[in-house]
């Protein structure tokens, strides 16, 4: 710990010494004059009550003395700033890696198995950056990329309750014969509770799908693609786990399709890593064809020099994680930053404790 304005202390004290000595020397030669006079004083001063009352008053005078010299000197060294040097290396031999999920209803499944996996893998992770896009209609940057890894567990186990949500709502209240929500009227209440906590998640999501559709890939993998930070001047491995059934519902043409998007990705030096639902995950939402919405997903993230895989019983993340693994990391320039952080905590507690004291010799003098 240092000081950043250490002249304050080494001028401050001194002065303040100087004071006392001053103040104790003219106390003394300072005599009561004036007033009323009293006599057989002798006879008071003898009583024990007097010299009990005497005595405390002199101890308090002391304490009062000792409380007010520690709260300026206290009060000292804040204005000097105490402090502390932090050296922090940023720029290391890693790899950026967003998972980006497409959170459309018909993929509530694959999500959940995905984050309920990933947890572990997060924890794992030494100095690789990781972040979470989420989108629908629109992005969402759940998680902006961090190497903070109990910030990104902690958003995935919130990320967790969204899905559970939707796997509830969807099969209470969807009927995939019909393609409608159905609920009995008692079951009303509960309906809207549950839709209620869903639009919390569902809000940055769903902007403008009234007009422009569902389960906007090529959008959602271009805005996790700009997500990364530097994107044009840094030299990083970067890599995109993205998690989508492929389906998309749009009601227009999109600004973005997904092979605009992986073209980008491929520009950009970006490899995607597609995961895809089997066919018993598929939901009957979808008015796609399944092999054909596989074989495109599989074709686009190929290009980006990625891997294809598909939701099944012998697929681990884990598996998925040693392949990112083998992806070289570039080397990247080490940047070293001294950081200093203020430390104020310790004369804050002294000045406190002497104005405390202050205080309760003040009340104990009045009794």
């Amino acid at each position: 710990m240092h000081l950043i304005h250490p002249m304050v202390v080494k001028v401050g004290i001194p002065v303040l010494l100087v004071l006392l000595v001053v103040l104790h020397i003219l106390r003394r030669k300072i005599k009561y004059r004036g007033g009323i006079k009293a006599a057989n004083t002798s006879f008071v001063k003898e009583l024990s009550i007097y010299k009990t009352r005497s005595r405390m008053h002199f101890i308090a005078s002391i304490l009062l003395e000792i409380c007010i010299i520690t709260s300026l000197v206290a009060g000292l060294f804040l204005v000097a700033r105490p402090a502390k040097k932090e050296t922090v290396n940023n720029g290391t031999k890693k790899r950026d890696i967003f998972l980006c999920m497409d959170v459309s209803y018909s993929i509530y499944e694959l999500n959940a198995e995905l984050v309920d996996s990933l947890e572990d893998v997060v924890a794992g992770l030494d100095g690789d950056r990781f972040g979470v896009c989420i989108f629908n209609t629109s992005t969402v940057l759940y998680v902006p990329m961090t190497d903070d890894y109990d910030f990104i567990i902690s958003r995935l186990e919130d990320i967790k309750e969204y899905f559970a949500l939707q796997k509830e709502y969807m099969d209470k209240y969807y009927n995939s014969s019909t393609g409608y929500l159905e609920y009995d009227y008692d079951e009303y209440d509960d309906f809207k509770e549950m839709q209620e906590k869903l639009d919390y998640y569902d809000a940055g999501t769903l902007v403008s799908n009234y007009t422009k559709g569902s389960s906007l890939i090529g959008e959602g993998v271009a805005s996790c693609m700009y997500s990364f930070p530097r994107l044009d001047d840094e030299d990083r491995t970067r890599i995109i786990i993205l998690s989508t059934d492929n389906a998309e519902e749009a009601l227009g043409k999109p600004l973005v399709e997904l092979d605009e998007a992986t073209d980008l990705c491929k520009k950009n030096s970006i490899k995607v890593f597609g995961i895809f639902p089997d066919k018993e995950s598929w939901s009957g939402m979808n008015t796609s064809d399944y092999e054909d919405d596989e074989q495109d997903l599989k074709a686009n993230v190929s290009k980006t020099g990625g891997k294809f895989y598909k939701q099944s019983e012998s697929l681990s993340v884990d598996d998925i994680v040693a392949d990112i693994e083998r992806e070289e990391a570039l080397e990247v320039e080490e940047v070293t930053i001294t950081k200093i952080v203020d430390q104020p905590m310790i004369p804050v507690i002294v000045m406190i404790i002497s104005l405390s004291c202050m205080l309760i010799v003040g009340l104990v003098i009045r009794i």
